[in-house]
């Protein structure tokens, strides 16, 4: 029996319970329909596990891990499940969960367009046709992206063309009602000339025709890239660990 304050079911309970936080409105998909826990300020959340995941807490760090303890002890979550976390101690996820990986990274957003970025107006909406020159250029400049052309969780790829040669791109990975940015990618030997910004703002200029809010992810230890994204105005921030149970 998981020791609790307050049960929770379903999406509309848990965005409640979080004030709709944007990074639970964008977890949580819209055909989900999770079952959570409230206790000592930390909500928690599972939903039908896919692929791994099975769902998140939002909290403190503390009352996070114990929640989730709670919820590993009664079977709730099993090993080879990842679930996301506030940013808590590696060594502390290792022992209390023998975790066999934890990623540190933050969760940012914006609600306001960024400031104009040199070249914004290159960045065009991808189809079909490019999936060859994607495939490439991601696998020359970001082989351990996650990010493909025909993966079906992508509603859309955006890009950046220079004498017919795509040298930028980025995917369109929005969920629910909060648009996401990932896999951003720029060509090795057009590194350091602002495309990453251009790519960034024009393709969350065009998100915010669509959202109320925009997002992205970026690892902990990319000090490079939380610097250009706070300059574009990402300012919100949540910092999270992933953590596959073992």
């Amino acid at each position: 029996m998981i020791d609790f304050d307050r049960e929770l079911t379903g999406r509309a309970a848990v965005l409640a319970a979080t004030d709709h936080h944007p990074y639970v409105r964008h977890s949580l998909r819209l055909g989900d329909d999770p079952h959570g826990w409230i206790r000592q300020g930390a909500v928690a959340w599972l939903v039908t596990p896919e692929n791994g995941r099975a769902g998140g807490v939002l909290g403190p760090a503390g009352a996070a891990v114990e929640l989730v303890a709670a919820l590993a002890a009664v079977g709730a979550v099993r090993a080879g499940q990842y679930l996301q976390l506030p940013r808590t101690a590696r060594d502390l996820l290792v022992d209390r969960f023998a975790a066999t990986r934890v990623d540190e990274w933050d969760f940012l957003w914006t609600s306001v367009p960024p400031p104009p970025q040199p070249g914004q107006e290159r960045v065009v909406r991808l189809g079909a046709a490019d999936h060859p020159a994607l495939a490439a250029l991601i696998g020359d400049a970001f082989p351990t992206s996650s990010s493909r052309p025909g993966d079906s969780t992508i509603v859309d790829w955006y890009g950046i063309h220079d004498g017919g040669r795509l040298i930028a791109c980025g995917a369109d990975r929005s969920r629910s009602d909060v648009g996401f940015v990932a896999g951003l990618t720029v060509a090795r030997d057009r590194r350091g000339r602002g495309l990453g910004a251009a790519l960034t703002a024009g393709m969350t200029r065009a998100l915010l025709s669509r959202y109320d809010h925009v997002a992205l992810g970026v690892y902990r230890d990319n000090v490079g890239a939380l610097r250009l994204y706070r300059r574009l105005g990402f300012t919100g921030s949540l910092e999270r660990s992933s953590v596959w149970l073992g």
